[in-house]
């Protein structure tokens, strides 16, 4: 049998924020959109989520319902550094962690229970888990909430029943979890979204309780959802590591924008801010895309392939410059592309089709010239990141408004 944990980490953009201003705690706090800007919540304390603010709700609406609360900006940099720390702290437990987000993970802790004292299986996962959820919080600084199963349904839905800082051992017992889901209504259950429960409760059904007396082989929900209401779910933790897909940013412009020269601006700091998070492993990137959107929802992307595998931020600036361009040339007043026909809502950056290590270059007797101005400008844009994390803002303020070709041509031909 196995035994899972899933753990949820609290506010975790709030909490992160807290870190740094422990002069907030005990106070609403609101990270996303400012309070009068066209955005979304990203995260909020609990303080906030008691006046009704929630993930994904307008920020303008989180200010009507909560409008002595502290509002702050995204620091996706700060968020990424102490979740590497925790998740360097999941690993003390289990070499079979899977991230599921930056701020949530299952942990297959079953071969490792033997380490934790206890008379079965469920008291030393118990042990383990308050090990793991103090070191965290000496650690990191921050807490979080685990759910301890036998599966991944029934541990994720154990790490919400007591947030924040909150520790549920489920039932292992097939009967008994079929008994702790029967009264649970049916959006608890994986897949039971906003549109599917309203079906359901159409026909009356309305807890998982009323799945399970369907049974399998009902003609009015699959046999996939029935399972589920009786807590049969996958086991497995798919632990082995998974490369990021992609890194972006995005921006929503408090009022829709045809000024084409501050979408480039904005644009490229977006550019910048990609480059310091893709650069905070080591990666390279093959493609990179833009993203632009008007005021009726209408969206294009343009894509292009890197000369070679990039992470610096002059290739990375190059190829948003040359892709803006081509979607909005200067002189134009609007960007061109399907649908698109009014000013800017929304700028997006991003590079995927990433790579672990680079491709090998054909060996020259000289070297290759190409291959040395690149590798000048990797470590060039790394020293500016590390300005950046040290605090230096001034000198790094001072250092993107300058042309990178003009920086990389200094540095590079010294």
């Amino acid at each position: 049998m196995a035994v899972l944990l899933h753990v949820d980490m609290d506010a975790f953009f709030a909490s992160v924020e807290l870190l740094s201003h422990p002069e907030w705690r005990g106070k609403p706090l609101i990270v996303g959109a400012g309070p009068h800007e066209r955005g979304v919540v990203s995260t909020c304390s609990y303080e906030a989520r008691k006046f009704g603010v929630h993930s994904a709700m307008p920020s303008r609406e989180a200010y009507r319902l909560c409008p002595h609360a502290i509002f702050m900006h995204p620091h996706m940099d700060s968020y990424s550094a102490v979740s590497r720390k925790v998740f360097e702290v999941f690993s003390h437990y289990s070499p079979y962690v899977e991230g599921v987000s930056i701020d949530e993970a299952f942990i297959d802790v079953t071969g490792n229970l033997h380490f934790f004292n206890g008379s079965n299986d469920a008291e030393r996962a118990v042990a383990l888990a308050e090990a793991l959820r103090a070191e965290v919080k000496r650690e990191c600084g921050v807490t979080c909430s685990v759910g301890i199963a036998t599966n991944r349904l029934m541990a994720k839905i154990g790490s919400e029943q007591h947030k924040p800082d909150g520790l549920t051992l489920m039932p292992f017992d097939s009967e008994a979890i079929a008994a702790f889901l029967r009264d649970k209504p049916v959006g608890i259950l994986w897949g039971v979204g906003r549109k599917t429960g309203m079906e359901l409760s159409r026909r009356g059904i309305r807890a998982c309780g009323d799945i399970q007396r369907l049974g399998r082989g009902n003609m009015i929900v699959a046999d996939e959802l029935v399972d589920l209401a009786f807590g049969i779910s996958d086991d497995t933790v798919h632990w082995q590591e998974r490369e990021a897909k992609s890194v972006s940013r995005e921006w929503t412009f408090d009022v829709d924008e045809c000024d084409r020269e501050k979408v480039r601006k904005l644009l490229l700091s977006l550019v910048d801010d990609v480059g310091r998070t893709f650069r905070s492993e080591r990666r390279w990137a093959k493609t990179a895309r833009l993203k632009l959107r008007d005021a009726s929802f209408a969206t294009v992307t343009r894509q292009a392939k890197f000369p070679c595998p990039s992470r610096d931020s002059k290739a990375f600036r190059k190829a948003a410059s040359s892709l803006f361009d081509a979607a909005w040339p200067a002189g134009a007043s609007y960007p061109l592309g399907a649908g698109l026909n009014g000013a800017v809502r929304l700028v997006g950056f991003g590079v995927s089709d990433i790579v672990l290590e680079m491709e090998p270059f054909a060996p020259s007797l000289f070297g290759d010239p190409d291959e040395d101005a690149r590798k000048r400008s990797e470590r060039l844009s790394e020293t500016i990141d590390r300005l950046h994390e040290k605090g230096y803002d001034i000198i790094y303020r001072s250092v993107v408004r300058l042309e990178w070709d003009l920086i990389y041509y200094a540095y590079v031909c010294r």
